[in-house]
């Protein structure tokens, strides 16, 4: 809006202002919202689950709306991007309601719903932009169908958004890697996407609300997201290695999140398909509850070791790059 009223010569100070508005805003906003949320019941197989019991959840809820609000505010968006940004707040509201009901919503419920916004961003990102991706550490850009690349960017978006859900076990782990995550990605956009440049500058928007956040979620936490936070951080990371124009790169930039949900997400669907329950009997799934229970690792070690991994697997990819 701002950026309407006052005009590309102020673009740096609005981008300025956008970045300390978001923060703040989402700063304020968690602290009066945390007398109001939802209180977590607890997990019975999660690691230290009874820890939770009683915290405000559902604070998703809350720095995706500071979030959009800021975009609306200091972003030039047009129709593509306000597509993404309602299937971002449908994505939050479905986490929302099902962290609220009392009786939690099924897998085949959310699976269909992810999957139905899934397929509204695939024919979005593809009505928009061209049927192309670049192989960035290779230096090669590939044409695929339309509805081949369709498939794949339907499978990208499900897959990023249940891993980054199923992260989000340990105080501060999801915020974390998703923080970095899209960081990295910030940095890559100047390089390879350079004309995407409203896009670059919502993701760095999404990092300080989720900066701000991490103030009350840090361990030991105040509250959680929850679901309305990690499935809607989810959708987020995936549209934006899709505006990257390089969405193989999120098999890199997004590694830890990839191992520490993506397992968990595999070897239940082996045990299912094929009907056994030795498959990777002895890992503990999500990771991170493995490493905490069977390595012993406190919840920080936790946080501070998959982050030290991803930045340096992050500034790796940006070394080669830039």
């Amino acid at each position: 809006m701002f950026i309407y009223l006052l005009g590309d010569d102020y673009f740096k100070w609005i981008t300025l202002l956008g970045v300390i508005f978001a923060f703040a805003l989402t700063f304020v906003s968690i602290s009066l919202a945390k007398r109001i949320l939802p209180r977590d019941a607890g997990r019975a197989f999660a690691i230290n689950g009874s820890k939770s019991v009683g915290k405000p959840r559902g604070a998703g809820l809350v720095f995706i709306l500071t979030f959009t609000i800021s975009t609306l505010f200091f972003v030039k968006v047009n129709t593509e991007l306000c597509i993404y940004l309602v299937l971002i707040i449908l994505e939050m509201l479905s986490g929302y309601f099902d962290d609220a009901s009392s009786k939690p919503w099924g897998e085949l419920k959310k699976g269909l719903i992810d999957l139905a916004i899934s397929i509204v961003a695939a024919v979005t990102f593809l009505h928009f932009n061209p049927n192309t991706f670049n192989l960035a550490l290779f230096d090669k850009t590939i044409t695929l169908n339309p509805i081949v690349y369709g498939i794949l960017i339907i499978i990208l978006i499900w897959a990023s958004i249940n891993v980054t859900n199923c992260s989000d076990g340990v105080d501060g782990l999801c915020a974390s890697l998703s923080t970095i995550t899209l960081t990295t990605t910030y940095v890559l956009f100047h390089e390879i996407a350079s004309l995407e440049v409203q896009y670059r500058h919502i993701v760095m928007l999404m990092v300080v609300c989720l900066l701000a956040y991490l103030w009350f979620n840090a361990s030991p936490s105040q509250l959680l997201m929850g679901d309305a936070g990690s499935r809607a951080i989810g959708i987020f990371i995936a549209i934006t290695f899709l505006k990257l124009h390089s969405p193989f790169l999120f098999i890199l930039m997004a590694l830890m999140l990839i191992i520490d949900g993506g397992l968990g997400l595999v070897k239940l669907t082996i045990m299912r398909v094929f009907k056994t329950k030795n498959f990777m009997k002895n890992i503990r799934t999500p990771i991170h509850d493995h490493m905490r229970k069977n390595k012993e690792w406190s919840d920080t070690q936790v946080v501070i070791r998959f982050v030290i991994i991803q930045l340096i697997i992050g500034l790796a990819v940006i070394y080669a790059l830039v």
